[in-house]
């Protein structure tokens, strides 16, 4: 006999058995598994919104931004949901406060 002869002869014998496992263990799998996903994906990533949404709000003239289109300049003017930054020279833009995603003078080589 071979390994598919087998397999198919103890599954016809145990087609008309109850799962050993049982209702309780399933609901307590499923918990746990959303316990999981929530402790690694969900909390981290709501942490992470709470963070940049502080960041938005506590912008100030001057502070040297990227927004989400990888723009490099710094903060001119702030209006309730727009940011004028200037970006080279005289140039300025109006960029949606949501589109700014970091602060890069930490990231600016010290002299």
């Amino acid at each position: 006999m071979n390994i598919l002869t087998v397999t198919l002869l103890q599954s016809a014998n145990g087609a008309g058995q109850a799962p050993a496992g049982g209702g309780g263990m399933f609901w307590i799998m499923m918990i746990l598994l959303f316990v999981i996903m929530w402790a690694f994906m969900i909390r981290p990533q709501r942490k992470q919104q709470k963070e940049l949404e502080k960041f938005r709000n506590e912008l100030k003239k001057g502070d040297k931004v990227v927004t989400a289109g990888g723009i490099y300049g710094t903060v001119d003017e702030i209006k309730d949901r727009s940011v004028l930054i200037k970006v080279d020279g005289e140039v300025k833009l109006r960029v949606d406060k949501n589109s700014i995603v970091r602060d890069f003078s930490e990231d600016a080589p010290k002299a």
